[in-house]
């Protein structure tokens, strides 16, 4: 098969590229930051007729649309910017899929529920999102449902890591940076989720789409986590026992963006299509993450 990748220069775009080309399939990697090291081509999804020309061009059998502002605190500041690209972008890639017949997978987040649940969300809550971010990514879900009826995949992630050293930019790299230059670090430890590796939901996603099931997909690791948690995860593995982390409100660390106080998820329908173990606990997938990122240094 032939796929098309948007955002294909990000982080889960640097797992699911290889994973598909290594199960035989053709691969055209786009994004707005080409990269010619990869054969990593520029398409701007807010550019409509660009898009269009790339796909004619193209003609792939599969989108997986990965592009999106994925800065929380950017979207907050600039709202109009998300929505150019979250919204109409992500409106121009599904359009193009249902002119030329194209199934497609849109990437989302467990972040579009308000965080009041005291259980792990699966994919019957209804959603509420609280941050311009989640807002755009919601509607881009609603966007993709009414444009390709009932032929589209949504796949939404917990707190991604992955990427490696070069693309990295969230959470477990700046820990790993602090736990090696300071003494002491500050972590929030009341919001709660579920990491996701790139590696882990690549592998899912591709698993999910072989068995033809449509529909909206969780796809974290397994159990639920504090930021504080992680923190103390990495700093075992790092074996810097002398570095302190101190656990804080995450009213002491203010952001333009609000967070929900949980986005823990639980992949009820990767069960139901007998995919119930693909997605191992955190703890092990932050492991092998952290050892990837050891052996580029």
């Amino acid at each position: 098969m032939k796929y098309l990748i948007t955002g294909a220069n990000g982080m889960l775009g640097g797992s699911l590229c290889p994973i598909i080309r290594a199960q035989g399939n053709v691969i055209y990697p786009t994004d707005i930051m080409p990269d010619n090291d990869n054969n990593i081509v520029s398409l701007d999804i807010t550019d409509k007729k660009a898009v269009q020309a790339s796909f004619r061009l193209f003609k792939p059998d599969f989108v997986f649309h990965l592009a999106a502002e994925t800065n929380v605190d950017k979207c907050e500041l600039e709202p109009e910017h998300a929505r150019r690209v979250n919204i109409r972008g992500t409106e121009n890639i599904a359009l193009a899929c249902k002119d030329l017949g194209i199934v497609m997978a849109y990437i989302s987040t467990c972040g579009v529920f308000d965080g009041q649940k005291k259980e792990p969300y699966n994919e019957d809550d209804e959603p509420n999102p609280i941050s311009v971010y989640s807002k755009t990514k919601y509607e881009g879900e609603n966007i993709v449902k009414a444009i390709l009826n009932k032929r589209y995949y949504i796949f939404r992630a917990g707190w991604m890591m992955g990427g490696g050293s070069g693309k990295d930019k969230k959470f477990i790299a700046k820990i790993v940076k602090l736990l090696n230059t300071e003494s002491e670090i500050a972590v929030v430890n009341d919001k709660f989720g579920n990491p996701t590796y790139t590696v882990d939901m690549s592998t899912a996603m591709m698993a999910v789409i072989q068995k033809e099931c449509y529909g909206l997909y969780h796809i974290v690791n397994i159990g639920s986590c504090s930021r504080y948690d992680i923190a103390c995860k990495i700093r075992e593995y790092l074996k810097k026992d002398s570095v302190m982390i101190k656990p804080i409100f995450s009213s002491q660390f203010p952001l333009a963006a609000p967070r929900p106080r949980s986005e823990a998820a639980e992949n009820k329908r990767l069960g139901l299509i007998g995919l119930g173990g693909i997605m191992r606990p955190w703890q092990e997938a932050l492991n092998e993450y952290l050892a990837e990122l050891i052996a580029e240094e």
